[in-house]
């Protein structure tokens, strides 16, 4: 029990407590701009073929091919202006943004091109077509790839520890070096005790999340289960 009593001082206990709260906000605010910069992504290179649509192309392939580290590097040493955090933050949502555009493009081409002509034969525009019709049963069906993305993106805000950017993990982790100050000699107990501990949080978020994949993807097979009958029926 002494082991615990040196690592979680109440002054240890806010510095964990900052950093997840830092975690957490930045994986929310990554998937908010993810989502709606993957989506206009999505849209532009499905259905424009041109000048958007290539760009959206060029710009998908480059950030899905390399690895999300460099662009962390990338934005923290050379993109001028707002904290490190905020840096960082805007690396991974450029990169976020390029694997969710996938994943929407995926739910977009799942819906039956039939639609358009439908929709269209009811006097909607094409723009009234995807906002009513199309979005949102592309949304409905990449509901858990979209979670499981999101459980992706939690775990990468780890990666701001190697800059030095106070998020969970290099908080807690930084905890090893300022015990001695605190009179403390590191032994293995405490080690294990703060990495199992990361590792503790970590599983419960992730867990949690995959829990309520798993609850939404029953849900769906159960709302189609249940509209094909009711398509028999009729």
């Amino acid at each position: 029990m002494h082991v615990l009593a040196d690592i979680f001082t109440p002054g240890n206990t806010r510095f964990i407590v900052w950093g997840l709260f830092t975690t957490l906000a930045v994986s929310v605010s990554t998937v908010f701009f993810s989502v709606l910069f993957g989506s206009i992504l999505a849209l532009c290179r499905n259905y424009e073929k041109r000048i958007f649509g290539k760009i959206a192309s060029v710009y998908i392939e480059i950030f899905r091919s390399t690895p999300l580290l460099l662009w962390v590097l990338a934005c923290v040493f050379l993109v001028r202006g707002g904290t490190s955090l905020i840096r960082g933050s805007l690396a991974l949502t450029l990169y976020t943004s390029s694997v969710i555009a996938e994943i929407v493009r995926g739910g977009l081409n799942s819906v039956a091109k039939g639609q358009f002509e439908a929709a269209r034969s009811q006097g909607f525009g094409f723009l009234q077509t995807l906002w009513y019709i199309v979005l949102p049963q592309c949304f409905r069906r990449i509901v858990p790839s979209l979670m499981s993305q999101i459980i992706t993106t939690v775990k990468d805000t780890s990666f701001f520890a190697q800059f030095a950017i106070t998020e969970f993990f290099f908080n807690t982790k930084n905890l090893m070096s300022s015990l001695p100050h605190e009179g403390v000699t590191i032994s293995t107990a405490h080690i294990f005790v703060i990495f199992g501990f990361i590792a503790l949080i970590y599983f419960t978020i992730n867990f949690s999340l995959s829990c309520i994949v798993r609850s939404l993807a029953k849900t769906e097979q159960q709302l189609e289960a249940s509209s094909g009958t009711a398509v028999k029926e009729v």
